[in-house]
């Protein structure tokens, strides 16, 4: 194997670490419309993530960078295609920072409703986004022989994308429900658990046609056994969430996620971006890459620094995994 397939199967492993924490970050958000009946309620539901939500994000800007840097090509036509979506996305992301820090800072009803608004929306929109722009990529979009996206803001929202969108924004609320059951005490856990359900239910009809669509679209032999993992854990998480497994059922959520960005990127390989236009315009793993000598440096760093990472994170969970509820809030002001 080359260094830039291991570089491949790197980003692979760090957007999927991504999507599986931010996921359930994002499903809180969307949450604390859906679930949460007063003021108290959302507040401790954003108390369940309020010690990792910012190191979750950690995973978007180290995949980030390993694209930039293991595959400048790629990041070059992807940045720059989906520019308008990208922006939107880091957009919201920096508001939700600043939701989270200042909704407490003041006391009056409508600076912590508007915040609250703030904190649903921008967790909401990416959850969306990032559907979209993932189906584009698996499906391919419009490159010229040049490398560069040649198609139009308007031309990556197609039926297949937006149904992309819909699967990973109900999905990650599913993973936010089944988080909200295993991190709660009293009523809140219970409807988290009723509302993980009906959830689980969407989310499944709409991933099914989502993941045949993409096996039979460009999917193979490993594609098709990554997107069966997907729909077992998927169904095994319903019925662990049913039978109150709130751990079996965040694990299992968790996996539902890994093994659909897995096969998303089955589909991709050896390409990164297909071109539409023509396959032979197509990015691949080869003409995107840097250079041999910048990935075997690269390889050196993050095989150092990667595991501290991840041990430090999570150690970060381990401290913060007792359950909440109302009774834990204190008054408001």
């Amino acid at each position: 194997m080359e260094l830039h397939d291991v570089w491949f199967v790197l980003i692979a492993v760090l957007w999927t670490g991504y999507f599986f924490l931010e996921g359930f970050d994002f499903g809180i958000g969307v949450l604390t419309k859906l679930l949460a009946r007063d003021r108290t309620e959302k507040r401790v539901l954003i108390n369940t993530i309020g010690p990792v939500w910012d190191g979750n994000e950690v995973w978007l800007l180290t995949a980030g960078g390993a694209t930039f840097a293991a595959f400048p090509e790629w990041y070059a036509t992807l940045f720059s295609g989906f520019y308008l979506p990208l922006l939107l996305i880091l957009g919201c992301l920096i508001v939700r920072g600043v939701a989270f820090e200042y909704r407490h800072k003041r006391s009056e009803e409508r600076w912590q409703t508007n915040w609250e608004h703030a904190i649903f929306w921008t967790s909401l929109i990416p959850a969306f986004l990032w559907g979209v722009a993932f189906a584009n990529i698996a499906h391919g979009v419009k490159i010229d022989r040049n490398m560069e996206y040649v198609g139009s803001v308007l031309d990556l929202l197609n039926v297949y994308s937006v149904l992309g969108g819909l699967v990973t924004l109900t999905l990650f609320t599913f993973h936010g429900a089944v988080f909200a059951s295993l991190k709660t005490v009293g009523d809140i856990r219970d409807r988290a658990r009723v509302l993980a359900t009906r959830l689980g239910a969407v989310t499944a009809v709409l991933a099914l046609v989502f993941l045949i669509w993409t096996q039979v679209s460009r999917g193979d032999g490993w594609s098709l056994i990554a997107m069966a993992v997907a729909v077992l854990a998927l169904v095994a998480a319903l019925g662990c969430n049913l039978a109150g497994r709130e751990g079996w059922a965040f694990a299992l959520s968790g996996l539902t996620i890994a093994a659909a960005v897995a096969m998303l990127f089955l589909t991709l390989f050896p390409n990164v971006m297909p071109s539409s236009l023509d396959e032979a315009w197509s990015l691949t793993v080869t003409n995107a890459s840097s250079t041999p000598y910048t990935l075997k440096i690269m390889t050196w760093c993050a095989a150092v620094a990667t595991p501290l990472v991840m041990l430090y994170q999570g150690w970060t969970y381990w401290v913060f995994r007792k359950r909440i509820g109302t009774q834990h809030i204190v008054d408001a002001h």
